[in-house]
């Protein structure tokens, strides 16, 4: 799936599409495989030269533009069949997507010209696959929409495998497209309606099932929804050990995605037998890349647990490999340095963290040929998560620029790009540029909106962050807004007592009490003292500040509404004021803000 690199699919794995004969269908292309050419031909024809004002005005009136003529071509049953061989030729020949755009066009209003009254037309579902195809091709993917939305609405699944077969390779398409259009949710959504036509056509343990199963899971690992992709995975190890020899490159592939899983849950030790057992089936396989591949995920587990001697132990194994037989300066080598260099940050090995780091730059600066933008941002998001953590946000600050910069083009990567963009905000709020940082969670924020990520967690903590960025700013009324907002999407997410739900809800106390708001600010502070009391316990060290910022309150709310107006610096943090700069910077995780 796009955006999900974590884990492949092995080459000789069969694919969930299904190949349909040239007479009757076609396969369904994967919008994600096109790859548009440096500077497609405009399938619109060139507007000519507009007169010049000298000569327009002496110009005779244009008449209206005429209604298209019919073309009665399209009415001959054999033109639609030809057209569409046409648009495949031109594809397969190279000869510009411009020409293939064309006959697909005519092809599908030939197939619907011809089609009989209340029958559906497989032709026509086929055709406008291969336009909605052409249109991805070309990066019109809006374009693609519509024609897709509407070959799904021909087959009619109950009239056999034939229509069932069309009805699941629209789904999946359309599904792509919505995905290259960073709309998770919507391509999920198409990927579920597919699995569903697909079971009823092939059976609950057909093989085809278990690709879909794990495509499907994919897409969820990358939208976070890891306990329904927890059980696609489970369904499809499954199905791959009825139907495939063991330790084959299938179950290796399931169990590289249920590790990736089982990490993001934090279940580490199923991780890690997960992604043995797929190292033992690479191994006997002969995938010596992607055993190291693993070795590499394997050596991330053992850093999450700690154990530090054999993650270097992983880490080197995977190094000899991919020196051997990528190059030095292959990205596989800098994402190893990357991962080294994270390891011996936390050991407190500074000066070789900081060397590998440096070493995982020059690669990247200077990329093999055939390296993709998102190997290289991907690699400086992680290296500037490092210099972050070591106070250094202004180079951190640069690398997540120019990992933008590779991306900001890219279809399909706008749930990342937010993620880069939130990582932003952080870094300007920590060196005082708070417009800076209010405007790149803004848009952060904007994006996930749209990939469909607004119940997600990590939404909710974006949130709380525009809102810190907001109260420097002095908006306060948005302030509140923003920690309302994000309050409502933890207390789901996370649930009441997690730490990012009670950071906001601190935050938003005192926002509240900045607005003279106090009986709100109260009711919120007592609700926070009594979870700490009842369910996390008082050892913890806001305890104490929550409740006499809580007495204070009570007291003023005890007599006349007629004090000097508090900073809301100072509401948040009452010792604000002793602090320097960069101390204050320093209070805000504390309150919900994750540095």
């Amino acid at each position: 799936m796009p955006g999900l690199v974590s884990v492949k699919t092995p080459p000789d794995a069969p694919s969930p599409r299904i190949s349909i004969p040239d007479n009757t269908q076609i396969q369904t292309p994967r919008p994600e495989s096109a790859t548009p050419p440096t500077k497609p031909a405009s399938p619109l024809p060139k507007k000519p030269p507009s007169p010049s004002p000298s000569r327009s005005k002496f110009s005779p009136r244009k008449p209206p533009p005429e209604s298209p003529i019919p073309d009665p071509s399209l009415d001959n049953p054999d033109l639609g069949p030809f057209l569409l061989k046409l648009a495949r030729d031109a594809i397969s020949s190279g000869e510009g997507p411009a020409k293939a755009l064309d006959y697909a066009l005519r092809a599908s209003k030939s197939f619907e010209r011809c089609a009989i009254d209340g029958e559906p037309c497989l032709d026509l579902a086929m055709s406008l696959h291969v336009l909605a195809a052409i249109y991805c091709s070309l990066g019109r993917f809006e374009e693609a929409v519509p024609v897709l939305e509407r070959a799904i609405r021909v087959p009619e699944p109950a009239r056999g495998p034939d229509h069932a077969l069309a009805a699941f390779s629209g789904h999946m398409q359309l599904g792509d497209t919505y995905s290259m259009l960073g709309r998770v949710d919507r391509s999920i959504e198409c990927y579920e309606e597919g699995l569903k036509i697909q079971i009823e056509a092939l059976g609950e343990t057909d093989p085809r099932v278990g690709e879909t199963c794990r495509y499907l899971a994919e897409a969820q690992v990358q939208a976070m929804q890891f306990d329904k992709a927890e059980d696609l995975c489970k369904k499809t190890l499954e199905i791959h050990r009825v139907h495939s020899e063991p330790a084959s490159l299938e179950e290796a592939a399931d169990r590289r995605l249920m590790a990736l899983i089982c990490e993001a849950k934090g279940d580490y030790e199923s991780a890690l037998e997960h992604l043995v057992l797929a190292s033992m089936a690479m191994i006997a396989n002969g995938q010596d890349n992607e055993v190291a591949s693993i070795d590499l995920s394997i050596g991330n587990i053992y850093l999450a647990l700690c154990r530090f001697d054999e993650a270097v132990f992983s880490y080197q194994k995977a190094l000899t490999v991919f020196k051997s037989s990528k190059g030095d300066n292959h990205p596989s080598v800098a994402s190893v340095y990357v991962r080294l260099a994270d390891l011996y940050h936390k050991t407190g090995k500074l000066r070789e963290s900081k060397s590998y780091c440096e070493n995982a730059l020059r690669i990247y600066s200077k990329p093999v040929p055939g390296t993709t933008g998102e190997e290289i941002a991907g690699g400086l998001t992680e290296i500037s998560a490092i210099y972050e953590s070591v106070d250094e946000p202004e180079e951190a600050l640069k690398l997540l620029q120019k990992a933008m910069k590779l991306l900001e083009d890219k279809p399909g990567q706008q749930s990342t790009i937010a993620g880069i963009e939130a990582r932003m905000g952080v870094m300007f709020y920590m060196i005082g540029q708070y417009e800076e940082a209010r405007s790149s969670f803004e848009s952060a924020v904007a994006k996930l909106r749209v990939c469909g990520e607004r119940k997600s967690a990590f939404f909710g903590v974006v949130l709380n962050q525009m809102g810190l960025a907001c109260v420097q700013l002095f908006k306060i009324d948005e302030a509140a807004e923003l920690f309302e907002e994000a309050r409502s999407i933890l207390e789901q997410e996370c649930g009441p007592c997690h730490q990012d739900t009670l950071g906001v809800y601190s935050n938003l106390a005192a926002t509240y009490d900045a607005m003279g708001r106090v009986e709100d600010a109260i009711e919120i502070l007592e609700y926070v003292l009594k979870l700490r009391e009842e369910k996390l316990g008082i050892a913890n060290p806001d305890f104490e500040d929550e409740k006499s910022r809580l007495a204070e309150l009570l007291k003023e709310a005890g007599r006349a509404r007629n004090r000097k107006a508090k900073s809301l610096e100072n509401l948040i943090d009452p010792n604000s004021s002793k602090r320097t700069k960069k101390e204050v910077t320093k209070r805000w995780p504390g309150l919900g803000f994750r540095i």
